[in-house]
């Protein structure tokens, strides 16, 4: 058994324990947003996009999972597919519209769509604009297990993580993965080698969506509302800063991201707006002391120490 499979037994261990000791609801967020901010590095940290309207995807299936729970009565599990699914279907139309373009004008144009899928929001009557749609029915999973239980509802929301998490994993290691960071590192070099890079950026990108949508819809079961925050460029701008903080590139780094911008939002509440300035000030520190994000720089470190200070 190597290091790197003890570390992710190690931490699976920590989270099948952490609802006994811990409040089931906060570790919920934090799972969902990890899998999000996991979603965007995706597409960032492997492909090289930077994408300034992820929200589009965490908030259409927030959206489209709660009117499925609630006005439909689904159960969770097809619920989260359905929101799963709407946000890939939008991801392919906005990547086919976008991937064709690079830096700035990539991030623009999902800026801007993001913004139409926010106002659609606004308007659309299943919505109920700045209201959202609140006590969404954790109903059955399966028609057997009754999520109702806030510790069956949190196992139910870690198995999703570690399966998105690991689909993860398994793609960024695989041929696929390899010629995603070939176009991040070098896209002519990789076009010149024969690769139809429009069409693998598109299909990154799509991934990242219908990740980023099943983090949203489960967000939505377990907290049980969704809401404008959820389709917001504030959000956007918070999966970036989870990413940026934790380490773009690497594998963990978005998890210890989003953890600690949402021990953050928990834990510093009582402070009101000051509380996204704690949050810029803690971001340009780490950004200052980490330039390669926290879990970036540690591994920077190790590397450096393997071969001799070099």
């Amino acid at each position: 058994m190597n290091k790197t499979t003890m570390f992710y037994g190690a931490m699976l261990v920590v989270a099948l324990v952490a609802p006994f000791v811990g409040y089931p609801l906060f570790l919920m967020k934090l799972l969902c947003f990890a899998l999000f901010a996991c979603a965007f590095n995706l597409l960032i940290g492997f492909t090289g996009l930077l994408s300034f309207g992820h929200a589009m995807f965490f908030g259409s299936a927030a959206y489209a999972c709660a009117h499925a729970a609630k006005v439909w009565g689904w159960t969770p599990e097809v619920a989260i597919l359905f929101g799963t699914a709407c946000s890939a279907v939008i991801g392919a139309i906005v990547g086919t519209l976008a991937v064709r373009r690079q830096g700035i004008y990539f991030a623009m144009i999902t800026l801007a769509l993001s913004q139409m899928i926010y106002f659609f929001c606004v308007q659309a009557p299943f919505t109920y604009a700045e209201d959202g749609i609140q006590s969404v029915p954790r109903n059955k999973l399966l028609g057997l297990i009754d999520l109702k239980s806030d510790l069956h509802m949190y196992f139910f929301v870690l198995a999703i993580f570690v399966g998105g998490f690991a689909l993860i994993h398994r793609i960024i290691h695989s041929p696929f993965g390899q010629v995603l960071k070939s176009i991040r590192e070098n896209e002519a070099r990789a076009l010149s080698l024969g690769y139809d890079v429009d069409r693998y950026k598109l299909v990154a990108f799509i991934l990242s969506a219908g990740l980023a949508g099943m983090a949203g819809a489960t967000k939505t079961l377990a907290l049980g509302l969704a809401t404008l925050t959820d389709v917001t460029w504030q959000m956007s701008g918070e999966v970036v800063l989870m990413t940026l903080l934790g380490g773009m590139g690497t594998i963990v780094g978005p998890v210890v991201g989003a953890g600690v911008i949402v021990a953050m939002q928990n834990y510093l509440s009582g402070f009101g707006s000051w509380v996204t300035i704690i949050m810029g000030a803690t971001f340009v520190v780490c950004v200052l002391a980490f330039r390669r994000g926290i879990v970036g720089e540690f591994e920077y470190r190790i590397l450096k120490r393997r071969n001799g200070g070099h």
